[in-house]
């Protein structure tokens, strides 16, 4: 059993704090994913759990074993990098080999790993060209297979995939995911693009300022952001924001219109100020201009499969998903249809609010 238990973990730089009392459970087998915009210090954490960095406090287990007074090289973890760190004179075969050799395991032994690993990254055929001679996706691959030869308890990935185009992203996304459930060893994978954190991961870990805002399901966070921060950090194009007060009998009003009532939620004080969410996809033009909320449409982003509008909704601008098609919206009026049952509520603080077990589920107004 592989899992890995980080507890109350803080790191500190000269003075300043950027791991503040991190809690996290990670499954054996899991292939969890620590996402996060530049500087929310992911990599130090992952740093932090291969040993290469001291925790400045709390603790960290592998196994049910301690690991913050035992050296990198023997905490079972193999990392692999954003780059790929080969050495040019040697060839691929050397490269995945050289581990091993300084770990002095026998060379047959040596070169059976190798093979395994070629065999299952697709390398076997280019073991004996150099880095210079590979493609920048199968440099990658080679890095890995450096990863995989030793056996590790744990693999960690320091955004592995940062230097390749969109293409061979896509790619060594799929063979990553395909290698992990071959593999089915604990993994954990840093990266600040939302479309790889929400692909690979079993378990997804935001990450934002040093701290950790949300633990789930990818499925579970996009449907379900604790927070404004998460709300906005996933999705493509993000969420809808809007700021709206609750009045009487808990009719919720946007703010820059008091007097059109959007929703009602009972249960929620009056005067409480909130930010009502919405996804792009829950957003429809209206086939009835008159119960619609009116918008005018700035700009289109055709996608292929759909488009993105981005609307003026009085003095805020709204992202809606557009079905593909031969219609032109840019430049025009439209009139929009929210789904009364999409909505997301955020505090004045920017934390998700629930109802109350039992409250009635939010209905439409307008």
């Amino acid at each position: 059993m592989t899992d890995i238990r980080i507890a109350d973990l803080r790191k500190t730089y000269d003075g300043k704090q950027v791991l503040h009392g991190i809690n996290v459970d990670i499954a054996d087998g899991h292939f969890v994913v620590i996402v996060g915009p530049s500087g929310c210090g992911k990599s130090t954490l992952l740093r932090t759990i291969a040993g290469l960095e001291d925790a400045s406090s709390g603790s960290i287990s592998i196994g049910g074993i301690e690991m913050n007074d035992i050296d990198p090289a023997d905490r079972g973890c193999a990392m692999v990098f954003q780059n790929y760190a080969l050495y040019p004179h040697m060839t691929v075969r050397q490269n995945m080999a050289y581990p091993l050799r300084i770990a002095k395991v026998p060379e047959a032994e040596r070169n059976r790993r190798v093979e395994d690993a070629a065999r299952i990254l697709n390398l076997s055929e280019y073991l004996d060209r150099r880095p210079a001679q590979l493609s920048g996706g199968q440099r990658q691959r080679v890095a890995m297979g450096r990863a995989i030869v030793r056996e590790p308890d744990v693999f960690l990935f320091d955004e592995p995939l940062s230097n390749l185009d969109a293409l061979l992203r896509v790619q060594m996304r799929i063979e990553i995911k395909r290698l992990h459930k071959r593999l089915k060893a604990t993994s954990i994978f840093v990266t600040h693009d939302q479309v790889e954190a929400m692909t690979l991961a079993d378990t997804l870990i935001v990450m934002n300022g040093g701290h950790v805002e949300q633990v789930g399901a990818p499925a579970d966070i996009y449907r379900k952001p604790a927070s404004v921060f998460v709300a906005g950090f996933l999705g493509a194009p993000t969420m809808n924001l809007l700021p709206a007060t609750v009045g009487q009998n808990g009719r919720i009003s946007f703010d820059d219109a008091p007097d059109e009532v959007v929703f009602q939620a009972p249960s929620l004080a009056a005067g409480t100020k909130l930010s009502l969410g919405m996804r792009p996809e829950n957003i429809t033009l209206a086939e009835d201009p008159s119960v619609g909320l009116p918008a005018f449409v700035d700009l289109v982003e055709e996608l292929g499969g759909s488009r993105v509008a981005y609307c003026t909704v009085r003095s805020h601008e709204l992202a809606v998903v557009l079905p593909a098609g031969d219609e032109r919206y840019e430049g025009r009026h439209i009139s929009l249809r929210f789904d009364p049952t999409a909505w997301h509520l955020f505090s004045a603080e920017g934390k998700r609010i629930e109802l109350a077990q039992g409250a009635p589920l939010l209905r439409a107004v307008v």
